[in-house]
């Protein structure tokens, strides 16, 4: 019976994140190939962006800025302070699990990048990198056939209706009919958000609830009304097909492994007495250049096992996907970001423990 909660758990989380990452692909996509044009020279002013851009849940806001670095548009300093400011793949989750504390680690993480991208900045003086190719390009496009809309034919799309379409509209449907008929989803489905944001036993929608419901309503609207073209090459196969059952299979495996952590090992009295240690460790495992990992670390802190500094130093150094292309294009720029990141998250995780 606990492995049909624990499914349930994970799959209702997986189903919100893809349709948070469906929302964002298509954002970014209708702003595609606009950064590049004559970035300014202005050193703060590429910081301050490329945060903005690793703020952006996902890889594809630190995927652009690496682009940008490997072009010789942005200094090392940016690159350095989008890469403490992303979280990857994980943001989605966070979200979804602890949308609350999400926020105020978004907020937290923006003034330390910034700060970690000034020091930089005047360390390296301001020192670029040009990348072994200058024809990288993270984003798809094939103009002018990608197009988002063409409200000519969107009869005609739905009419004959691609697979696609069809299976993100029906789990949309689900999702949002989860939300809508079961107003005690708080207390089962999202438990892990009761348990970390400390609400009370109650019954209707907290604000939570609202977010999830506008989010899939713009995700189902994106759905029914992009090209087929646009549904097949960005949300299904740079969403869905990606990140679906790697997602599910994460969640799942972290809830499962937590559940028998529980039973058999007072997980909370063990961390409590090595604190430092898991701080350590959640640094090292942010080295990983790859999404899934970290997610045990939201999953403790969702149910109560870690303090928030843990949390904290972990998102700091971590970057998801986001590094690869930078390591494909210079391992020694890749070593230098990933070790300004894990002295970085240790020094501000240890801190905020210390001052906790």
């Amino acid at each position: 019976m606990f492995l049909l909660t624990i499914l349930q758990q994970a799959l209702t989380i997986t189903i919100f994140v893809l349709v948070m990452m469906i929302v964002i692909e298509y954002i970014t996509i209708q702003y595609k190939g606009k950064s590049n044009n004559r970035f300014p020279s202005n050193p703060f002013i590429q910081i301050l962006f490329a945060v903005f851009m690793g703020l952006i849940p996902g890889c594809l806001g630190t995927y652009a800025v690496v682009s940008l670095y490997i072009h010789g548009s942005i200094s090392l300093a940016a690159l350095t302070a989008a890469f403490v400011a992303t979280s990857g793949d994980e943001a989605f989750i966070m979200f979804s699990m602890i949308p609350g504390t999400a926020l105020k680690l978004m907020v937290i993480i923006l003034i330390i990048a910034v700060i970690v991208g000034i020091i930089t900045h005047y360390i390296s003086k301001g020192k670029m990198y040009g990348g072994k190719s200058a024809h990288h390009q993270f984003i798809h496009s094939e103009e002018p056939k990608c197009r988002s809309h063409n409200f000519k034919i969107l009869p005609k799309q739905l009419i004959h209706m691609i697979w696609q379409r069809a299976v993100i509209i029906v789990f949309g449907l689900g999702f949002l009919g989860i939300l809508i008929f079961f107003g005690d989803a708080h207390e089962h489905g999202f438990h892990f958000i009761q348990q970390a944001e400390n609400h009370s036993e109650h019954s209707g929608w907290g604000w939570e609830q609202i977010i999830f419901f506008i989010v899939t309503i713009i995700g189902l609207f994106i759905a029914l009304t992009v090209t087929d073209h646009f549904l097949k090459k960005h949300l299904w196969a740079h969403v869905i097909k990606k990140h679906f059952l790697r997602l599910l299979l994460w969640t799942f495996a972290t809830f499962f492994v937590l559940h028998f952590l529980n039973e058999y090992v007072d997980l909370k009295e063990l961390i409590k007495g090595n604190v430092y240690i898991v701080l350590f460790i959640a640094a090292l495992i942010g080295m990983i250049p790859e999404s899934g990992p970290h997610i045990i670390f939201i999953s403790m802190f969702a149910t109560g096992l870690i303090p928030f500094p843990v949390l904290l130093t972990n998102s700091i150094v971590q970057d998801g996907h986001g590094s690869i292309p930078l390591l494909a294009e210079s391992g020694k720029s890749f070593i230098v970001v990933k070790l300004i990141n894990f002295v970085s998250g240790l020094l501000f995780g240890y801190l905020l423990l210390f001052l906790t």
